[in-house]
């Protein structure tokens, strides 16, 4: 039973006055010591886990120990350390001393003063005050505590010089008087008033990665985007006006005099990429401010890389005070006081930032760590997870203790109980998954079957993850921390245990598991839907079919049936009675699917442009080659099943919960995104009509140029770009006209058919299951969110989405370049390609190759003032001229009166090259060679592997980096720590590119994140 007791606040308001506020306080009556020392574990309730037992001492930091060194503490090498709560809250109040002395003591006398206690603390006070009042109990500071006991703990002393250094430069600089170099930020009280009355605008900086010393932008929080007076964006101009803002900050905003508004800058320049349209000419002006207040700081571990050996020569020999540039562009200089600048030159390293004073030019910081070498597979790699806030640490061992058993000793049983409790499938349905080839983590699978009325009944059938990971439970917490599996080019870090994602929750063939089961009656004849049944289920599924040998079986072609084990050692009878069954299921799953699929089209369903790629693999599934992937009907036929299973969830766990249900909105896009997609398809004579998705989805349909097909991929790809990205959000804080997804043109929707992979899907299981219950009039045992809390987990899960698309994103940009690094573009065939221009700029065009599916800024003046120009053979070359831009194409003519016109969707001659960096990612460089399409050597080659894409880049820098680990003894140390990690990490782009279908395939959204 809990102890009541109540807590007394005393609060002064602005006008002075002195509020008392009193809480109710509730009190365990036992908590848990989690020590294996324990007198009585069971009184205790020391479930899970427990402080090392190979420890020498308890360690207990008080708040400030806790707020100023926690990065130390959360070395592995330091054990036995206990977070006090009151130590965690008092972060924020800064008090509680006396509190965690106290619990310092109970903890001593509670292991019967077996284990010494130490409790660290900055408080001269508390130190002579508490050092000698209890025996076994010891008070010091955390410098004497890591003198003392971990003498040789290179990296800790490091980082605590570190952040004292740090600490004593902040409290020093805020003593001095320095010019200032910023404005001071106004109080928060004038923040809060100034955007009550309408006089200061609230919104989250945004840097322009390719300008980030001239143009941040603000994007507005909670303002309608039919709001004609503010589009959406306001400019931030230079960095005096950001204020000392970084990044991500939730800021506050005074609008500038609309005589001093500027306009956005439209030329190509350094790093310049595929930005979306923003609908501005470049001389348009577009709302213009400052910044006056910070809110909210996005401060995070930002990647850095120290200057050269030169550059730190050049500030002075004994300089210990180094500016260091951020791998994100978007992050200004952070200066760091240390004198280790010239043995990690060639690193990257991590820091983290203290404060900006308004004297300083740049913000202070700290050292936190090394990441690895410049340039090296494993650094570059860690560099993108750290930029991402990506944590790969293992999977604890209180989590993978909470792991089923299943073992050939041990194996894994249906149990009785559930047996008694779940509808028994295994006997009655005829259950088979369609997965790629190789599939090892399978989340879903199919049935169709004819029912005695003669109508169908058509099931999906999930895995039951929530069977096995409880609410709060260690391995839920963790999940719900990953919130999603992340997947890198060459590897991927899973959301759960490999106990799990690859075995007792994949439903694998032959063998029993539990499932979440929807499943429809339907008509035999028009395929409607008479009722719904959700629950769950037992299943075993009688065959694992990769996707081309279901289409063979759809086609008719049954010579396929050799490469299905499950019809080996079939008598001919038994053979083709399974097999007429198993192809009328596929047939009738297939035409029941493109009625769905036709329902959707009707409403104005998009499919909009993304690279998909086949993957042949050998035993080892190391890439053996890549071909271009086929569309198969059966992708669709297993999409419009997931899509359909998805939808009437949502609808279920709606209707039971109006105000707490997990859906995925995606809200119509800004249609000023749309005009350069517009003005393209106009320079080929098409019209696209883009005022609702059934409009834009029909014109993007009729806009085929049967000379060039890619003309049709490059406006779906452009119609990808403007739209807005889709979210998770929870029911219970937006109005239901709100609940729209324009990209699959449905009401309601979520995600239900992954839970291996997204958390998401796991709390709509959970809710799914409260529906159920309460339908039954049962008690409701899953611990449901709160509108309040969903929403907060909503914007978690989102952010983690975001991070995970922009790691798989960076990832694949970095192995091509590594491909491309080592390859003479004068001499390699490879680095020569055909590209075609999708968009112009002011002194350059933007331009796709097809090949390898690079977008990228090709130049038409360099940095020199010359312009490219084009002889009679075609070949370019650099003269002195001018350029001139027009609506659909730009001019380039030399002094000498030579002429060459670049139009939108001319297919040229590319020359691609690495443009190194020892600060920044390295960046893919085109150049047009030539104003002619480039002629293919040899079509046989081209043909085989003309999407070559990552998968190859992915095999070859692999290879060349495994091959230095190897001469430098490492390959074991890399192997041994995947395996520590319980991750998977392949050594292709067959995790990427294959088991991302749920992503890619069954929301029809590759590249807007349906």
């Amino acid at each position: 039973m809990l102890q009541k007791r109540e807590k007394v606040l005393l609060l002064r308001t602005f006008q002075g006055r002195t509020l008392r506020i009193v809480r109710e306080h509730y009190l365990r009556p036992s908590v848990p010591c989690n020590s294996p020392l324990c007198p009585q574990p069971s009184a205790c309730r020391n479930d899970g886990k427990l402080l090392s037992s190979d420890v020498t001492h308890y360690v207990i930091p008080d708040w400030k120990v806790v707020q100023d060194y926690l990065e130390i503490l959360e070395f592995p090498e330091l054990k036995g350390i206990i977070f006090m709560q009151t130590a965690c809250q008092a972060v924020q109040h800064q008090r509680g001393r006396r509190s965690i002395y106290n619990a310092a003591v109970w903890y001593y006398h509670h292991c019967q003063d077996r284990m010494p206690i130490i409790m660290v603390t900055e408080d001269e006070e508390a130190i002579q005050q508490y050092g000698s009042e209890t025996e076994g109990v010891f008070v010091i500071s955390f410098k004497d505590y890591l003198d003392n006991f971990w003498p040789d703990l290179k990296a800790a002393h490091e980082l605590c010089n570190s952040i004292l250094q740090s600490r004593w430069e902040r409290e020093n600089e805020s003593q001095e008087s320095h010019g200032k170099e910023y404005p001071e930020h106004l109080p928060l009280e004038v923040l809060e008033a100034g955007i009550k009355s309408g006089r200061y605008i609230q919104g989250i900086l945004n840097v322009n990665k390719h300008r980030a010393q001239i143009e941040a932008f603000v994007r507005l929080q909670g303002t309608s985007s039919k709001d004609s007076g503010l589009v959406s964006d306001i400019l931030i101009h230079g960095m005096k006006a950001r204020n000392r803002s970084i990044h991500g900050d939730v800021v506050v905003v005074e609008l500038l005099p609309e005589n001093e508004w500027k306009g956005r800058t439209v030329a190509l320049c350094e790093n310049d990429s595929d930005d979306k349209a923003s609908g501005e000419s470049p001389s348009e002006p577009m709302p213009t401010g400052r910044v006056v207040g910070i809110l909210q700081k996005n401060w995070r571990d930002y990647v850095v890389t120290f200057p050269s050996k030169e550059e730190v020569q050049s500030q002075g020999k004994n300089a210990q005070k180094i500016l260091v540039t951020p791998w994100d562009y978007r992050i200004p200089k952070i200066r760091i006081s240390t004198q280790q600048a010239e043995a990690l030159q060639d690193f990257r390293v991590v820091v983290r930032i203290d404060s900006w004073e308004s004297t300083s030019l740049y913000p202070n910081g700290h050292f936190v760590r090394v990441l690895g070498r410049i340039g090296d597979l494993e650094g570059e790699i860690a560099t993108i997870l750290v930029e991402n806030s990506i944590s790969v640490v293992p999977f604890s061992e209180a989590q993978m203790c909470e792991m089923p058993v299943n073992t050939p000793e041990n194996p894994w049983k249906v149990s009785p109980e559930e047996e008694r409790e779940r509808r028994d499938l295994r006997r009655t349905h005829l259950v088979f998954s369609i997965d790629p080839k190789g599939c090892e983590d399978v989340d879903d699978t199919l049935s169709v079957r004819s029912l005695n009325n003669g109508n169908l009944e058509l099931g999906v059938h999930i895995a039951d993850v929530t069977h096995f990971v409880a609410p709060n439970s260690y391995t839920d917490i963790e999940a719900r921390t990953r919130a999603t599996t992340y997947y890198l080019a060459d590897r991927r870090y899973d959301m759960l245990p490999s106990i799990l994602s690859a075995d007792l929750c994949s439903l694998l063939g032959g063998v029993d598991r539990y499932a979440v089961s929807v499943m429809w009656e339907l008509d035999k004849t028009s395929y409607e839907i008479k009722k719904v049944w959700y629950g769950r289920t037992i299943i075993q599924s009688a065959y694992k079919l990769f996707y081309e040998a279901a289409q063979e079986l759809l086609d008719g072609n049954f010579g396929v049936v050799e490469d299905i084990p499950e019809f080996k050692g079939l008598d001919e009878k038994n053979r083709q009675t399974k097999l007429e069954e198993l192809v009328w299921a596929i047939g009738k799953l297939t035409d029941i699917a493109r009625h769905v699929r036709a329902k959707r089209d009707y409403c104005g369903a998009l499919a909009l442009e993304g690279i998909e790629v086949q993957v042949q693999l050998d035993e080892k599934k190391n890439i053996h080659d890549l071909i271009p992937k086929q569309p198969l009907e059966i992708h669709e036929t297993v999409a419009e099943c997931m899509i359909l299973a998805n939808h009437w969830v949502a609808k279920k766990i709606w209707e039971s919960f109006p105000h707490q249900a997990l859906l995925r909105q995606h809200p119509p896009p800004h249609q000023e995104f749309f005009s350069e997609l517009r003005e393209c398809a106009k320079a080929k004579g098409f019209f696209i009509d883009t005022r609702s998705n059934k409009t834009l989805a029909d014109s993007l349909d009729n806009a085929n140029d049967p000379s060039d097909p890619i003309v049709n991929r490059l406006l779906r790809s452009m119609a990808t770009q403007a739209m807005s990205n889709a979210l998770y959000f929870s029911t219970g804080s937006c109005a239901e006209e709100e609940f729209h997804h324009y990209g699959l043109a449905l009401d309601k929707y979520t995600h239900f058919t992954s839970p291996i992979r997204r958390y998401s899907d796991i709390v709509v299981h959970r809710l799914l299951m409260a529906a159920i219950s309460k339908d039954k009039k049962m008690e409701i045992k899953e611990n449901l969110f709160s509108n309040k809390d969903l929403e907060e987990l909503c914007r978690h899960i989102n952010n983690r989405n975001r991070a995970a698309q922009h790691s798989q994103k960076q990832s694949t940009e970095l192995f091509q370049c590594m491909y491309f690094k080592d390859k003479d573009p004068e001499t390699e065939e490879r680095c020569i390609s055909d590209g075609v221009i999708y968009s112009i700029r002011t002194n350059g065009v933007l331009v796709f190759i097809p090949r390898f599916g690079i977008k990228g800024a090709a130049y038409l003046k360099n940095k020199d003032g010359l312009v490219i120009a084009c002889g009679l053979d075609s070949r370019s070359e650099w003269k002195p001229g001018s350029l001139q831009r027009f609506q659909n194409k730009i001019t380039s003519t030399t002094t000498g009166g030579e002429s060459v016109t670049f139009h939108l969707f001319d297919h040229v001659t590319v020359k691609i090259s690495v443009q190194a960096s020892r600060c920044h990612t390295d960046t893919v460089r085109l150049e047009i060679i030539s104003n002619k399409p480039y002629v293919i050597p040899n079509t046989e080659i081209f043909h085989q592997s003309s999407l070559l894409l990552k998968s190859d880049l992915v095999k070859e820098v692999t290879r060349s980096v495994e091959a230095q680990l190897a001469q430098e003894v490492k390959v074991n140390i890399i192997q041994e720590e995947y395996q520590e990690y319980c991750q998977t990490k392949g050594r292709s782009l067959y995790t990427l590119l294959e088991e991302i279908r749920d992503l890619a395939l069954l929301d029809v959204s590759n590249n807007y994140g349906m």
